[in-house]
């Protein structure tokens, strides 16, 4: 790989954070705190509205190396476990993160992202990187020989470069550097969209449960339901993108049918008023299929996202903002060892989402339904699922090896499903006519 300090001009900055969600702001502070030159360049102004308010236990230690927990904890609810509720099972499962394999983390933050994101790029800022708000990069060039350009438009329409050593992207969905190189490609398996809308004075659970997310299914797909710390919820719907297609109606109107098909939501929302616009989101799944390149990586939703049935786009935003800063101080470093240095980066991102995917995939299939409203704590399996769901996925063999328990316990009930359809028997032993979920 070419050294990374090429021939030509002297670049401007040493890396250039496209971004400003949770993985630029991540990786801005930590490349900062090091005595890296770093400009980070945010399309919007702070505070901005986000979807994606859920946060997992493993992204305290996080906030704690950056410095912000404090500030975070006095304007997040507390989260201690999630809720499933199927109707199709008639009932509803409680888990708590204080029971997970590695219970030093037994609680997480329910967000405001508008405050969450601020927080973070404020952080980053007041670290020593230079924050540049309300300009969107337009192009990103990589010469053959000198360091990339990087172009951008600021709110006044004028046109902006900058020369960089290297370039982050953390753009989100925007997905620029993906796009740009024809990379971003959409998730077959996972070919999904939402629509999502808050609202004041939705029930919740009671006492320490209040915060708890729940995920609700019903017959097109699942609901999210996050209550926030100032009294709203936030309330989402994710189905099968074809689905949305032929809704034939305004997303207002479709949503609230939407609510009222799943009796679970439509209780919990009956004194509830809508706060503001229902908002729809489509292509929620896809991947690019390059991370990291000559002077350039991508981090958080820029290379990947899936599914948020675990809430886990701002914990792996944040994780490979975290492992984005180490891989570029090292590149920066020692140039003659970033091509290892890249490719042990791809590898831990692409691990970090496979270790999610495979629940995903199959999170609306009966089998898997069936093992989380129904479950053993076989040889602690439950106890490493657990840790899964709380961000613990680089905690050891141990755990690993459950969850490839946990796999074949999936394989065998699958099968046994298609033996009772085979022969004419119901599709879920066991399985009672829904009624309304249960504590």
């Amino acid at each position: 790989m070419p050294d990374m300090q090429q021939a030509g001009a002297s670049p401007d900055c040493d890396v250039l954070v496209i971004g400003g969600g949770p993985a630029g702001s991540s990786v801005a502070a930590l490349l900062a705190e090091r005595g890296r030159r770093v400009v980070l360049i945010e399309k919007d102004k702070h505070p901005r509205f986000h979807i994606g308010e859920s946060l997992l236990p493993h992204n305290l230690p996080l906030l704690d190396r950056l410095g912000v927990r404090g500030q975070i904890e006095t304007t997040a609810q507390h989260k201690h476990g999630i809720e499933f509720v199927s109707p199709f099972h008639g009932k509803s499962v409680r888990y708590e993160f204080a029971k997970a394999w590695d219970n030093r983390f037994p609680y997480a933050f329910q967000v405001r992202r508008s405050v969450f994101d601020h927080i973070l790029l404020r952080n980053a800022g007041a670290k020593g990187a230079e924050i540049i708000e309300e300009c969107r990069v337009t192009a990103v060039d990589f010469p053959e020989n000198g360091h990339p350009l990087v172009s951008a438009r600021d709110k006044d329409g004028v046109t902006r470069q900058w020369r960089a050593a290297f370039i982050v992207d953390a753009s989100g969905r925007d997905t620029v550097l993906a796009s740009q190189m024809g990379a971003k490609e959409r998730n077959p398996r996972n070919d999904s969209a939402a629509i999502f809308g808050h609202f004041s004075g939705a029930r919740r659970l009671e006492g320490r449960a209040e915060g708890n997310i729940t995920i609700v299914w019903f017959e097109h797909g699942w609901f999210w339901f996050i209550p926030l710390a100032d009294g709203t919820t936030s309330i989402g719907a994710v189905c099968p993108a074809a689905f949305f297609k032929n809704r034939g109606t305004d997303l207002t109107n479709f949503f609230m049918g939407l609510i009222a098909s799943s009796p679970e939501i439509a209780d919990r929302l009956k004194d509830a008023t809508l706060v503001g616009n229902v908002t729809a989101t489509g292509n929620y799944a896809y991947a690019s299929k390059t991370t990291s390149g000559r002077n350039f990586l991508m981090a958080g939703d820029a290379c990947a996202f899936i599914d948020p049935v675990f809430s886990t786009g701002v914990y792996l935003a944040m994780k490979t903002g975290f492992w984005a800063a180490d891989a570029v101080d090292a590149c920066l470093s020692k140039p003659h060892r970033a091509a290892g240095v890249l490719k042990r980066y791809d590898v831990m991102t692409r691990q970090a989402l496979n270790s999610f995917t495979w629940f995903i995939y199959r999170i609306r299939e009966p089998a898997m339904r069936n093992l989380f409203m129904s479950p053993r704590n076989w040889f602690r399996m439950e106890e490493a699922v657990l840790s899964l769901l709380a961000g613990g996925i680089f905690d050891g063999w141990s755990i690993r090896l459950r969850l490839y328990m946990f796999r074949a316990i999936y394989y065998a009930t699958k099968l046994s499903n298609v033996r009772f359809r085979v022969n004419g028997e119901p599709r879920s032993a066991g399985v009672s006519k829904p009624r309304k979920a249960s504590s």
